[in-house]
C-alpha cells in the first residue's frame, strides 16, 4: 500500500513539474490560426484578402513574454496581410512606469506601419488601468495608450467605422471598432451610425461580452480578445479551461462561439491573445495570431 502511495505521489510531482516547466515555455510559442471570415456584400476586390488579428500583449507583467513580440510582428509581416487589427490590453494594469512600457509597445508595433500595412486598434480594460470591472477607469492612462499608438500611425477605432479601399476598386470594406466594455465605453450606435445596412463590415472589440449586445446583422464577422483562451486548458477538452469554473453561464474563450450566442446573423471569433495575465503560464493554450481570409459567399 505504501509503495502505491509513493508511486502516486511521484506521478503527481512529476506531472506538476511538467506542467510548470511547459507552462512557462508555452507563452514563447505561437500558433497561426487560419479562419474564413464570411462577410455579406463583400466587394469582389476584397475576396480572398487577409486581415490579421492580435490581442492582449500585457507588456510589463512580471515574467511576461514581451520579448516574444518582435518575433510575432515579424511573422505577421511575413504573411503580407492587407490589414492588421489590434484588440486591446497593450500594457499590464499594474506596471510602475506605464510610459516606458508603452514605448516598448510602440517599438514592437512600428515595423507594421513602416511596411505600410494599415493597422487599426481598440482599447481594452488594462488600457484603462482596470484589473477588474469594479475598478475605476483611469482616463489619463487610456489617452496615453491612444497617443502612443497614433504616433506610429495606428488608427484608433473608438466606436466608429473606417472604410478600406483597394487600388482596383472604390468599393469599400469597413472596419468597425467598439469601445471597451468594463469602463462602459462600448457605444453601438456611434460605432455603426455611418454604415448602411448593406455595407460590408469586419467588427473588432476587446471583450467578447460586448458582442452579445450588438444588434442583429450588424456584426456578421467579429473578433474579440480579453480571455487569453482561458490561459490554462485541460488536455483533450479543447474548449474547457479554468474560466469555465469562474464564469456564470457558458464561457466564450476561444475560437468561434457557438450558435445562439449573440443576436441573429452575428458571428464572433475569440482570439487567445499573445500575452499572459495574473500568472506567467499558458498550458495547452498557445499564443495566437489569427489570419482571417475574407469571403463573400453565403
Amino acid at each position: 500500500m505504501k509503495s502505491k502511495r509513493k508511486l502516486t505521489l511521484y506521478i503527481a510531482l512529476a506531472s506538476l513539474v511538467i506542467f510548470l516547466t511547459w507552462g512557462m515555455v508555452e507563452p514563447y510559442t505561437i500558433d497561426v490560426e487560419k479562419e474564413e471570415a464570411i462577410i455579406p456584400n463583400l466587394p469582389k476586390s476584397w475576396e480572398g484578402k487577409k486581415i490579421i488579428a492580435l490581442a492582449d500583449f500585457q507588456v510589463g507583467m512580471w515574467l511576461d513574454n514581451a520579448r516574444n513580440m518582435e518575433g510575432i510582428v515579424d511573422r505577421v509581416i511575413e504573411r503580407k496581410p492587407d490589414a492588421v487589427v489590434l484588440l486591446g490590453d497593450y500594457v499590464y494594469h499594474s506596471v510602475n512606469d506605464h510610459q516606458s512600457e508603452m514605448e516598448k509597445v510602440q517599438s514592437y508595433l512600428k515595423p507594421l506601419t513602416d511596411e505600410d500595412i494599415p493597422v487599426y486598434a481598440v482599447l481594452g480594460n488594462h488600457d484603462y488601468n482596470m484589473s477588474a470591472r469594479k475598478v475605476k477607469p483611469n482616463m489619463d492612462t487610456a489617452e496615453r495608450v491612444k497617443e502612443k499608438l497614433r504616433e506610429i500611425d495606428i488608427e484608433i477605432l473608438h466606436n466608429r467605422s473606417v472604410s478600406l479601399e483597394t487600388e482596383n476598386s472604390e468599393e469599400a470594406l469597413y472596419i468597425t471598432g467598439i469601445g471597451a466594455r468594463w469602463p462602459e465605453k462600448d457605444n453601438f450606435f456611434l460605432a455603426f451610425e455611418d454604415l448602411a445596412d448593406e455595407e460590408a463590415r469586419f467588427v473588432i472589440m476587446h471583450n467578447p461580452e460586448t458582442f452579445d449586445d450588438i444588434p442583429q446583422r450588424d456584426a456578421p464577422t467579429a473578433v474579440a480578445g480579453h480571455t487569453h483562451g482561458g490561459q490554462i486548458r485541460i488536455p483533450f477538452t479543447p474548449h474547457w479551461s479554468w474560466k469555465n469554473l469562474i464564469t456564470k453561464g457558458e464561457a466564450h474563450v476561444d475560437g468561434w462561439t457557438k450558435e445562439g450566442y449573440g443576436n441573429e446573423e452575428n458571428n464572433l471569433y475569440v482570439n487567445r491573445g499573445v500575452g499572459v495575465s495574473i500568472i506567467p503560464i499558458r498550458f495547452n493554450n498557445p499564443p495566437e495570431i489569427t489570419e482571417f481570409h475574407l469571403s463573400g459567399k453565403d
